[in-house]
């Protein structure tokens, strides 16, 4: 059979992962804290049909082999966690990081996750939570009485409100929000709802607090948007297309070579 049939499809095939790729960074554009991807490739095993050095004659080798690849597989979809763009809302509960760092987030199972979107509520207990109801670590406890808009983060995580006392409005510190990263971000699994988990790859989480020791720093009133570049996107989206065309074209080519080659004997 020939060769190129599988070669093609196999290129189809790794095309299509990488317009699923593109595709997930397009429905992404607008989710607060999103990490673009990127498809990576590998070329297959080669058919080595001559090695290059082989003996051409008792004085001389052959300077050139003959390898045959066989098409290219998809090889890894590394996240990108460079800084996406800050936008105000003047949320008081919205809180962004500019630079390095992952917000620790405890689900409903007690495991830990982490995240960069830092679009925060009050819940009812007065605990700073996700939109999904998990909680933020280390425990952001609201004193009762206090006021919602009052609530002030500083660049290095202090979180203070006003409460009423004795017919004034008193400055009370609630806790300090902390900041994590890894030695290997890019190892992280992503679970959906924003969050990641540790993996093997990644390492341990390192704590910190923001704006020391290389973390980044608490934008409070703003939210980290998606890194994700539409003109970007819509460029390797063509290119994927035109590449996942070209591929298809090289199996129609073999098939008509083949068909010629039926042809041969009437």
């Amino acid at each position: 059979m020939v060769r190129s049939l599988w070669t093609g499809a196999s290129g189809m095939i790794g095309q299509q992962n990488n317009i699923d790729v593109i595709s997930n960074n397009l429905a992404n554009v607008n989710t607060h804290g999103y990490k673009k991807q990127r498809a990576d490739f590998e070329d297959l095993i080669y058919q080595t049909v001559r090695t290059a050095g082989t003996p051409a004659t008792e004085d001389t080798v052959v300077p050139v082999g003959i390898q045959m690849g066989h098409g290219v597989k998809l090889a890894d979809t590394q996240r990108v966690f460079s800084q996406g763009s800050l936008q105000q809302t003047d949320v008081p509960t919205d809180i962004a990081i500019a630079g390095e760092g992952f917000f620790r987030i405890q689900m409903y199972d007690g495991s830990m996750a982490y995240t960069r979107n830092g679009n925060f509520k009050v819940d009812m207990d007065g605990r700073m939570v996700t939109s999904n109801g998990y909680w933020l670590l280390p425990d952001i406890m609201m004193p009762e009485l206090f006021l919602p808009d009052s609530i002030t983060v500083t660049k290095d995580g202090r979180v203070s409100v006003l409460i009423p006392r004795d017919g004034e409005l008193v400055s009370v510190d609630v806790g300090r929000i902390e900041l994590y990263r890894f030695p290997n971000p890019v190892g992280l699994t992503a679970v959906g709802e924003n969050l990641f988990k540790p993996s093997g790859a990644s390492g341990d989480a390192i704590p910190g607090i923001p704006g020391y020791e290389g973390m980044g720093t608490l934008e409070h009133r703003f939210l980290e948007m998606s890194n994700v570049a539409i003109v970007q996107e819509m460029v390797n989206l063509i290119v994927a297309q035109r590449a996942y065309e070209f591929n298809s074209r090289t199996i129609q080519t073999s098939d008509n070579m083949l068909g010629t080659a039926t042809t041969l004997k009437r």
